[in-house]
């Protein structure tokens, strides 16, 4: 089982706040079954402090953190990821090791919560044509997605991937969020559950619970 969206990584933006939260998290993945966990730092976010964020550092912030696991035997192998947020300058990050996944062949982009730029369809449409698939991180918490739905079958229509929070399936971020994820998910147009964790306590690991929700929406078959 692989998580693809959370910060685990201690101190780096406003996710885990020390090492401890950070192996406190990990451990509970661990006991999920989370084999895999794909840190999606903050890229470029304006209410997260991200200007000294790097993929140098990123990656010595990983490599000291799975040093730590590994002395003390949670079984979770680290990847490096960023979730970037949504500025009309995404294509310019085409080859930017940090900023995209899977060599460069993918982008975690998220929106704010409360209007979508005009500018968006263009720009994944750009991001396509540069050879990168925009993955939409947790549209269902997107007040214009929660008024209509029917963004999303745009998105997917436009060769996006759709990723839905964990804490939106429980209920844990609002019933409009919990709502959207369940319509989302019931129509087939998720592609990825993302925990989306920033601590150890209410916003942790938590895949196995909505996976036996989501089975309760569409059968085992998840």
């Amino acid at each position: 089982l692989i998580d693809f969206h959370n910060h685990i990584l201690p101190n780096v933006d406003d996710g885990s706040k020390s090492l401890e939260m950070s192996l406190n998290m990990l451990r509970h993945a661990a006991e999920q079954g989370i084999t895999d966990v794909v840190n999606t730092v903050h890229f470029q976010h304006p209410k997260v402090e991200t200007e000294d964020i790097s993929y140098d550092r990123i990656q010595k912030e990983i490599a000291s953190l799975q040093e730590e696991l590994d002395k003390r035997n949670i079984p979770v192998r680290l990847h490096s990821g960023s979730e970037v947020f949504y500025l009309p300058n995404l294509v310019s990050f085409k080859g930017n090791q940090l900023a995209t996944f899977g060599q460069g062949s993918y982008m975690l982009v998220e929106f704010q919560v409360h209007q979508l730029p005009e500018t968006q369809k263009q720009v994944l449409f750009d991001l396509k044509m540069a050879g990168i698939t925009p993955i939409i991180a947790h549209p269902e918490r997107y007040k214009p997605v929660q008024d209509d739905i029917s963004i999303i079958t745009d998105w997917l229509s436009a060769g996006c991937l759709i990723q839905v929070d964990a804490g939106s399936v429980l209920g844990y971020l609002g019933s409009g969020a919990q709502e959207a994820s369940e319509r989302i998910v019931k129509s087939g147009w998720c592609q990825i559950l993302g925990s989306d964790a920033h601590d150890d306590q209410r916003r942790n690991f938590c895949l196995m619970e909505t996976m036996e929700k989501v089975k309760g929406w569409i059968g085992p078959d998840v």
